[in-house]
């Protein structure tokens, strides 16, 4: 790395992290500001409150890095800018590209980086933040965080109905669970009861302890009652084959789009490839997402980088203005265009990718117009 190189990362570096810092800690003042009535009551002590924000870490410094790179750029580079370094550097016959390489291999880092913690760990952060914050309200439901969740689910393939009180996929079971097979008219025919559930995978077979099957003629009619359910009984259990649910299949459908990784999000599709598009669309819009966020840092690079090149002092104000200005469209497109994706109304690849294409092509063409020493274009009110 050469001394020019090693220079403008000098300046760029320490702004760059105490912004990310600040960010930070902006964002834990905040939630800290909507929660600490919630820790006041359950008497927190600081290493929970401390855990419950280090595991919230992932999804901050992802939201933070696009912030951080935006304005360490605007100040380094103005800074130098005013101290005419940019101008000796580029009289010395390096080009403005040669000058930004090693801030454009930062942001190719920092995209690197929020890819990594965009793939999984910060989907996660989020969604544990929640179960967090009922273990700290109440010590008794956070044992049985994750496993007492009751399901009502209508599976569209078999146009079978499911309640369990209590789901638990990692043991493949179900607590006292009603199905219910419809016809097409959605009557039910047959009805399962039982006081529990277990799937077996290697065999895919469903069975069904202490419970009993009751079939229905077409007018709600009872017809046949078999039970199990007696524990004097021969047999207390009913092992069904056939059934294409699985305890992941059911349990997928209480998931939210915005809190899955992207392994997560693909065994969503897998599973539920049958449902319809506009079911699809948030976990589609959402992995689409999980790529094309992380890229936003690189295009920050190139959209902040020559603006903050600036030939005179009257133009730094004009210029760190129209960065930011760009860069909050940016976010209320991203965020709208993410709403109109999940609701089916844009393409999931088009909701996620086209924010980002967009102020990709923004600072490429100002990168160009200041390669070439051009002015840029100004709004009508800024003439």
């Amino acid at each position: 790395m050469r001394i020019l190189d090693r220079y403008v990362l000098r300046n760029f570096i320490e702004p760059f992290l105490l912004c990310v810092a600040a960010f930070i800690g902006l964002l834990i003042i905040a939630d800290l500001f909507d929660n600490a009535e919630d820790f006041i009551k359950a008497k927190a002590s600081f290493k929970v409150v401390g855990g419950f924000y280090l595991r919230q870490m992932p999804h901050f410094i992802l939201l933070s890095m696009p912030l951080g790179l935006l304005l360490g750029l605007l100040f380094s580079l103005s800074k130098m800018s005013r101290s005419n370094e940019i101008i000796s550097m580029l009289t010395a016959g390096r080009s403005v590209l040669r000058v930004l390489a090693p801030l454009i291999m930062c942001g190719v880092l920092a995209s690197g980086a929020c890819l990594w913690l965009n793939y999984e760990l910060a989907p996660h952060s989020e969604a544990v933040s929640k179960a967090d914050l009922e273990r700290i309200k109440n010590a008794k439901k956070a044992e049985q965080a994750g496993n007492a969740v009751s399901l009502l689910v209508k599976d569209r393939r078999t146009n079978r109905l499911w309640y369990a009180r209590r789901i638990r996929p990692a043991q493949n079971a179900l607590d006292d669970v009603h199905i219910s097979q419809l016809d097409a008219d959605g009557h039910p025919r047959t009805r399962w009861y039982a006081g529990g559930a277990i799937y077996e995978p290697r065999n895919r077979t469903w069975v069904l302890n202490y419970g009993r099957m009751v079939t229905f003629t077409a007018d709600g009619d009872v017809i046949a009652i078999r039970d199990w359910s007696s524990k004097d009984a021969e047999k207390n259990f009913e092992s069904i084959t056939g059934w294409s649910e699985t305890p992941q299949r059911l349990a997928s459908a209480l998931m939210q789009a915005e809190q899955l990784s992207v392994p997560e999000l693909e065994n969503y599709l897998s599973l539920n490839s049958d449902f319809p598009a506009a079911q699809l669309a948030p976990f589609h819009t959402h992995w689409h997402h999980r790529w094309a966020l992380p890229i936003s840092c690189l295009a920050v690079v190139f959209m902040a980088a020559p603006m903050g090149i600036v030939f005179s002092r009257r133009a730094v104000l004009a210029s760190v203005a129209g960065c930011i200005g760009i860069f909050f469209v940016f976010l209320m497109t991203m965020f709208s265009f993410l709403s109109l994706g999940k609701g089916a109304h844009l393409q999931p690849w088009v909701a996620a990718w086209a924010p980002v294409i967009g102020l990709f092509s923004i600072g490429c063409y100002l990168l160009y117009l200041r390669s070439t020493n051009r002015d840029f274009p100004r709004l009508f009110f800024l003439k």
